[in-house]
């Protein structure tokens, strides 16, 4: 993936036709919506999750999290397969499968069905990633690429709105079953469009797929994302977390040992020598697993502390969002005065106050307000650390090495949301258990023992609880916000060793910077550097 491949006779051309080329771009950007919208769809659901299939908080967080961690566990190697096999072929199994997963979901009976219903989405999904951006390079000319890729970094950021904002109203108006209805409609447009436009283009890749890089790549992310679930609740030296813990680091040390040595690696671990290219992976990853875990605690605070509706509580999110967006488009001009790596701190240091103000203000009888601070100062920070770290990637390596940085990118911010959502989610999920005990006191051990799976189930037990009910709200309540603050303050102490890593390893401030002009560009659609450049 890391070398330059040259399209053989077979594979397709520029394609001429303007139409085509249009229903083509359809194609691609439905197919990749159907993906993005599938990672925050169920976040929304998590209450009528844990009390459809009787599931406590830490299986809810395997039901949302499992498809998160295919993705970023498949990405990579399934990516390239598909430059090696065909693209249009990959794309057409990736849609089929997702769709399969996708109704295998809707009507899932049981939580062992409705898991394997999103590792099997996330094998879809993985499948269809990164075909969509390497089809977008190979058939469309060099005056109207950068404007495809455009309208694909607008779907890749938009779909994840979108698939909130629709969930939310699906989950208010009907049931959380329908929140697959819209993957489900977008993966069969997608592949009736697709099966007629896109053409079957691939790479003549040299030397034998890296398939020891894809195993030992796929155990290190499974393994830690399962050590950082479970080690909260169980504790680091429980073998049910350290079996995985030490599988995974032996992974590790194999896939880096072995992809130096490889002369084809699935990926050229040299390229880490790079500051800004180390710093900004690194960067992504961090920043993207604390807002994944992030998102994941506010939704319960929203929908059960509060009593929000699901769309109230999606609506609650849009003030970090819209200020990460304001952000990233000032970010250029903050990096040309003061340079890239004093403008990822600066962004850093603004994120973990937003943290740390969401860990130290929260509370019941505060509510939104208690969190708003926070999630202002989260969205502005993120804005301002994200733009120069994307860049740092991007300007680190050569034009004919910028499928590098996409499969970097790509990965960055699915594994890191991964890690970030089983870390935090797992530290929540801790700290709820470990604090509502004490609380129950009185409480008959049926109920105490319902309510201790997670608040959802705590707020459903109440209503058959008679007297007991006001003590177990009020318990599973002010558990929540312990568990809440616990993982806050973990997600705070991770972003002060990210930001004394990026401090010292940042790009160097020294190094020429592009002109502001196209800088700014690149602010505007940031991800459009980050596209497959096609060889030749």
């Amino acid at each position: 993936m890391t070398h330059a491949t040259h399209a053989g006779p077979e594979d397709a051309a520029v394609i001429g036709d303007p139409r085509r080329r249009r229903a083509i771009l359809w194609a691609i950007c439905i197919a990749l919506m159907a993906v993005v919208a599938s990672v925050t769809g169920l976040n929304v659901a998590q209450p009528q999750l844990a009390t459809t299939f009787d599931a406590s908080q830490g299986q809810v967080l395997w039901i949302i999290n499992t498809y998160t961690l295919t993705l970023a566990a498949l990405l990579l190697p399934l990516g390239a397969l598909g430059d090696r096999l065909g693209r249009k072929p990959v794309l057409i199994v990736g849609l089929t499968v997702f769709g399969i997963a996708n109704i295998t979901g809707a009507v899932a009976p049981v939580m062992e069905v409705m898991i394997a219903a999103r590792l099997l989405s996330g094998i879809g999904a993985a499948l269809i990633m990164p075909v969509t951006l390497s089809v977008i390079t190979s058939s469309f000319p060099d005056k109207e690429r950068s404007r495809a890729i455009g309208m694909w970094t607008a779907v890749a950021g938009g779909g994840g709105i979108l698939g909130m904002y629709l969930s939310a109203l699906l989950v208010d108006i009907a049931s959380w079953r329908w929140l697959f209805a819209l993957p489900i409609i977008l993966t069969v447009a997608a592949m009736l469009i697709g099966a007629r436009a896109v053409p079957n283009s691939r790479e003549k890749a040299p030397g034998r797929f890296d398939a020891p890089g894809a195993l030992t790549s796929i155990i290190a992310t499974v393994g830690f994302t399962f050590a950082l679930h479970e080690a909260p609740s169980l504790g680091w030296a429980d073998p049910i977390v350290l079996i995985p813990l030490i599988a995974a680091a032996l992974a590790t040390a194999g896939f880096i040992l072995w992809e130096l040595r490889t002369p084809y690696p699935l990926l050229d671990i040299r390229h880490f020598r790079t500051r800004g290219l180390s710093s900004g992976t690194t960067l992504l990853l961090v920043l993207f697993g604390v807002q994944g875990g992030i998102s994941l605690v506010l939704y319960p605070f929203f929908q059960v502390v509060l009593g929000w509706s699901g769309l109230l509580s999606t609506l609650a999110m849009m003030p970090m969002a819209l200020l990460m967006m304001l952000a990233s488009g000032l970010a250029p001009r903050l990096a040309a005065r003061i340079g890239a790596r004093a403008s990822m701190v600066a962004g850093l240091t603004i994120a973990t106050a937003g943290l740390a103000l969401m860990a130290g203000l929260v509370s019941a009888a505060g509510g939104y307000l208690s969190v708003l601070p926070g999630l202002i100062a989260m969205g502005l920070g993120a804005g301002l650390a994200m733009t120069p770290s994307t860049e740092a990637i991007t300007s680190s390596l050569p034009r004919e090495q910028q499928g590098v940085a996409s499969a970097l990118n790509d990965l960055s911010r699915e594994l890191g949301a991964a890690l970030g959502i089983a870390l935090l989610g797992g530290v929540l999920v801790a700290g709820y258990q470990g604090a509502i005990t004490g609380r129950l006191t009185g409480v008959p051990e049926e109920l105490a023992a319902t309510a201790r799976e997670g608040i959802a189930n705590a707020t459903a037990i109440s209503q058959r609880a008679g007297a007991h009910a006001e003590q177990i709200l009020a318990a599973a309540n002010d558990a929540f916000i312990a568990g809440w603050q616990q993982a806050m303050w973990v997600g705070v102490a991770v972003m002060i060793v990210l930001m004394i890593f990026v401090l010292f390893r940042g790009p160097d401030s020294s190094a020429p910077t592009e002109s502001l002009n196209e800088t700014d560009d690149r602010a505007q659609n940031p991800s459009v550097v980050l596209s497959v450049q096609r060889d030749g």
